[in-house]
């Protein structure tokens, strides 16, 4: 088998037919603006939307009217974690993190770091995994946000969330979790979660790119935001802007879809990984994982080729597409800041990479794609690269 082999799904996934159909009358025949309330064309776009909303309502277990919009996950979590805080200072300028989040995360609260605020960063340990113990010891009497990602987009480790949001909610301290990676790959049901806000984006389940959202908790513990992008009072004042009725359309058909296929995508997924693993790791010393295997995302493996340069491995291997980090922070040169924070060195760091599958993964792409990562690490090794 010589053809290109995608293993990079958490960067981005294909997206899927089904999904294309759903969105293409969007363009040519359904193509009012929503905000016209004034005519038919309007009239149907709004109805595509608010039905689009509904089926995402329903596939996350909250309202419709507790969904807003976005470009995408980075500016859902900006919204959630910049437009809490003006409210939430009033009460305490406190805010927990992990030194393990995506940069959309941390960047965000580094600019409250600037504005004044305190931000706690916690180490997550080897197996990245933030506790609801490390949580419970940081919080202060100024804490207001915590913000802990549900399923981490290197390694996979899952949080757990549903432990951080009874500590959380017994003080009263709002909750954010970016589940970008988790939709898709396993259940995710807000009032199961407990969380008060949740970020999530399109084309991590076989969506469009360009199109988010942000869960907003309304009911019991209704959070304010302040909004970060204005001109129109668009989405009740939360975000201005007209609606890109395509990507909606394709959000929630992608979605819908996800949330359906997942009894039979996780194991499927799950053993795809473990046959990459094991087939690695048979053929190959000197082979790591690095997270918690216990508690991962069926379709995600983060494996450490000892004596071997990741950048070098992938650059030999042209023909398997995999990356050493989140494809956000590929400019950067420095070792992805995910591994270090879980007691990697740079060196460590430097010598792994993440697969990660999906759905149009195959039982005989994962076999060809380790058959290729054996032949072409061993390569390296001798040659000492």
């Amino acid at each position: 088998m010589d053809a290109p082999i995608y293993l990079d799904n958490n960067a981005t996934t294909r997206v899927d037919p089904r999904v294309i159909a759903a969105m293409l009358p969007c363009f040519d025949q359904v193509y009012g603006n929503p905000a016209s309330t004034s005519h038919a064309f309007g009239w149907a776009a709004r109805e595509l939307v608010e039905r689009s909303l509904e089926t995402m309502a329903e596939c996350l277990g909250c309202e419709s009217r507790e969904l807003v919009i976005t470009s995408g996950a980075t500016e859902a979590i900006n919204l959630a974690i910049k437009g809490a805080a003006p409210v939430l200072e009033r009460k305490g300028r406190h805010a927990i993190s992990a030194r393990s989040e995506h940069k959309a995360g941390i960047d965000p609260l580094k600019r409250l770091e600037k504005q004044g605020w305190n931000v706690t960063w916690l180490s997550p340990g080897r197996t990245g995994r933030i506790t609801a113990e490390q949580i419970a010891e940081a919080i202060t009497n100024e804490t207001t946000l915590v913000s802990i990602m549900l399923a981490n987009n290197e390694i996979g480790t899952v949080a757990p969330i549903a432990e951080i949001a009874a500590i959380c909610h017994a003080q009263g301290i709002v909750l954010h979790s970016d589940a970008t990676q988790a939709i898709g790959k396993m259940p995710v049901i807000v009032d199961d979660l407990d969380v008060d806000l949740m970020s999530f984006s399109a084309h991590k389940f076989y969506g469009p790119k360009g199109v988010g959202g942000l869960f907003v908790r309304r009911r019991d513990r209704s959070v304010r935001l302040t909004p970060q992008i204005e001109g129109g009072g668009h989405q009740r004042g939360l975000r201005s802007g007209t609606l890109p009725v395509p990507g909606i359309v394709g959000m929630a058909e992608a979605m819908r879809l996800a949330v359906a296929d997942l009894p039979e995508e996780m194991p499927r997924l799950a053993h795809l990984r473990d046959l990459l693993e094991n087939a690695i790791r048979t053929g190959l010393e000197g082979v790591e994982v690095n997270g918690d295997p216990a508690h991962r995302m069926p379709n995600t493996t983060n494996l450490r080729f000892a004596g071997v340069a990741g950048e070098a491995l992938m650059l030999a291997m042209k023909t398997v597409a995999v990356s050493s980090g989140s494809a956000c922070s590929a400019a950067d040169p420095e070792p992805s800041h995910v591994l270090k924070s879980i007691g990697l060195t740079d060196d460590e760091a430097r010598s792994s990479l993440r697969f990660s599958l999906g759905r149009f993964t195959t039982e005989e792409e994962v076999t060809a794609a380790a058959g290729r990562v054996i032949e072409t690490v061993k390569a390296l090794r001798e040659l000492k690269v």
